[in-house]
């Protein structure tokens, strides 16, 4: 190996695990957005807030943050969760969201 070699290596690696990072916010992102349409869709229909909230969990992270309001004309959901790195990485976690809403169903 190569002194540049030996000097680059560490950035790549850096860069390699900011890239894998970067993928797994945007499947948490996406796991979200999937999480907060079917929990709008519930909400919409009757369903209890308690039973939307765990089916919410249940399409996403067992640790995301569920907000439910049902009113007369629309149901919202946001649903939030922290990503942290794989690996215990030195870089922060971040929070991702997404909310849905649905005309309630009378």
């Amino acid at each position: 190996m190569t002194a540049d070699t030996a000097a680059v290596l560490p950035a790549l690696m850096v860069v390699l695990a900011a890239a894998l990072w970067t993928v797994q916010a945007v499947g948490a992102q996406l796991e979200c957005v999937d999480a907060a349409r079917v929990g709008a869709r519930a909400a919409a229909r009757g369903e209890p807030l308690d039973q939307v909230r765990e089916l919410v969990r249940s399409a996403t992270r067992s640790d995301a943050q569920v907000e439910v309001s049902r009113g007369p004309e629309r149901t919202h959901v946001k649903v939030a969760v922290d990503v942290r790195p794989a690996g215990g990485a030195a870089f922060p976690a971040i929070r991702v969201s997404a909310s849905a809403s649905a005309a309630t169903e009378h």
